[in-house]
C-alpha cells in the first residue's frame, strides 16, 4: 500500500522547487554501502531518523558543553546546543530554500564525536593521542563505524561531509583561513554552530557569575543586541539577508552563505571575549582540572590494560591506542568518572 502511494518520490518530486544551489536528495552522491530505498523517506530524512535513534546522539545529554558539573539545571548541554543548531540553521535554510534536510541531519550529528567534559577533554585527548584528536573527525568515525556495532550508520555523502568540515578552530567568523564545507546546507550549519554556542555560553557565563552583562564588549552589544533572542535574531536575519542570491532568484555562478561586515566584526568581538574571558578560564577551575585527571587517568590505564576495554572495542581497530580514544570520547561526563573512581589506587596516585 505505502509503495504504492509512493510517497518519498513525492517529496523529491516538491524538491525539484528547491534552489537550484540545494542538493536534491535523489542527486545524493550516495552512501558508503548501497541501499534500497526507503518508501516513504528521502535519504537525508533517514540520515537524519538514524541519528536521533543513535547511542551516541542519546548520550549527548550528559556531555559538557562548557561548564562542567554546573549546579543549575539551565545550563546548555551538547545536546541542547545540537538542538539550538539545528533550529537556527533549519530556519536558515528554510528562508533560503535550501534542503532543509540535509541541513537538519548535518546539525543533529555534528557533535556526535565530543569528548566528555567539552573541550577541555578534547584537549587532552588531542595532548595524549599521538595522532592527534577533533571532534569533527571522531564525530565522523561515529557514524562511519562506532555506532550499530560497529557497521555505523551508513550515512550518505552529504551528511557526512559536513559534520566533517564543520570544525573551526580560534579563527575569525568568515575569515581567510574558515575553511569550507561541499554544500550549500552544510556552510549554513557551519555558520549556525558559531551563533548557537556564542549566545548560550554568553548566559551561562553570566549564570555562573563568571562575567556579567555589563562586561560584554559594547562594540558588539550594541550591533547585535543586549538579550540573546535579540542577538540570535540579528545575526539569523543578516545571514539570510547577506545570502539571498543562494535562493537562485538571481543568475550568480556561486553564491555564497554569507554575513555583513558589520555582523562579522561584532560576532568576532563576542567570540574573542569569550575566548578571553570564559573559554581559557577553564584550566584554572576545579573542575576543569579534575576533568583532566580523569582523561589522563583513563588514557594512561586502558592502553597498560587494554583487557579492561569492552569486548567491541577490540573490533573498532587494530591499535591499542585509537581503541582507547574511542572508549574515552564516547564516555558522558558522570560515565566517565564513575569509571575513572573505579580504577585501582595505585593507579590514581600515579
Amino acid at each position: 500500500m505505502i509503495n504504492r502511494l509512493n510517497i518519498r518520490q513525492m517529496t523529491e518530486e516538491r524538491e525539484k522547487g528547491l534552489s537550484p544551489h540545494a542538493v536534491k536528495s535523489r542527486l545524493s552522491r550516495g552512501r558508503l554501502r548501497p541501499e534500497e530505498p526507503c518508501p516513504v523517506r528521502t535519504t537525508f530524512q533517514r540520515d537524519r531518523d538514524r541519528i536521533i535513534h543513535s547511542k551516541a546522539f542519546r548520550r549527548l545529554k550528559h556531555k559538557t558543553q562548557v561548564f562542567i558539573a554546573p549546579q543549575g539545571d539551565h545550563y546548555v548541554t551538547r545536546l541542547t546546543h545540537t538542538l539550538e543548531v539545528s533550529q537556527i540553521a533549519r530556519t536558515i535554510s528554510r528562508a533560503l530554500n535550501l534542503n532543509e534536510d540535509l541541513t537538519e541531519a548535518i546539525a543533529l550529528g555534528h557533535d556526535l564525536g565530543h569528548t566528555p567534559f567539552g573541550h577541555v577533554g578534547e584537549d587532552v585527548l588531542n595532548e595524549v593521542y599521538h595522532q592527534g584528536f577533533r571532534h569533527n573527525e571522531q564525530s565522523l568515525r561515529v557514524v562511519d563505524l562506532l555506532e550499530n556495532d560497529g557497521k555505523g550508520l551508513n550515512l550518505t555523502w552529504e551528511v557526512r561531509d559536513g559534520i566533517v568540515n564543520h570544525a573551526k578552530t580560534r579563527i575569525e567568523v568568515l575569515g581567510r583561513d574558515w575553511g569550507e564545507v561541499n554544500t550549500v546546507e552544510g556552510e549554513v550549519c557551519k555558520l549556525s554552530d558559531i551563533v548557537a554556542y556564542i549566545n548560550h555560553d554568553t548566559d551561562d557565563a553570566i549564570r555562573a557569575g563568571i562575567i556579567t552583562e555589563d562586561d560584554l564588549p559594547l562594540s558588539a552589544i550594541a550591533v547585535l543586541g543586549r538579550s540573546r533572542s535579540q542577538r540570535i535574531n540579528t545575526m539569523v536575519c543578516d545571514i539570510i539577508e547577506c545570502s539571498w542570491a543562494v535562493r537562485g532568484d538571481a543568475v550568480m555562478a556561486s553564491p555564497a552563505i554569507a554575513m555583513s561586515p558589520e555582523i562579522v566584526e561584532a560576532t568576532n568581538a563576542l567570540r574573542e571575549f569569550l575566548f578571553d574571558r570564559v573559554y581559557n578560564l577553564r584550566a584554572t577551575v576545579k573542575e576543569a582540572e579534575r576533568a583532566r585527571t580523569v582523561i589522563r587517568l583513563l588514557y594512561k590505564y586502558f592502553n597498560e590494560h587494554k583487557d579492561g576495554l569492552p569486548p567491541e572495542y577490540h573490533f573498532y581497530s587494530n591499535g591499542i591506542e585509537q581503541r582507547v580514544v574511542d572508549y574515552i570520547a564516547g564516555m558522558t561526563d558522570q560515565y566517565a568518572i564513575r569509571t575513572a573512581e573505579k580504577l585501582p589506587d595505585k593507579v590514581k596516585v600515579a
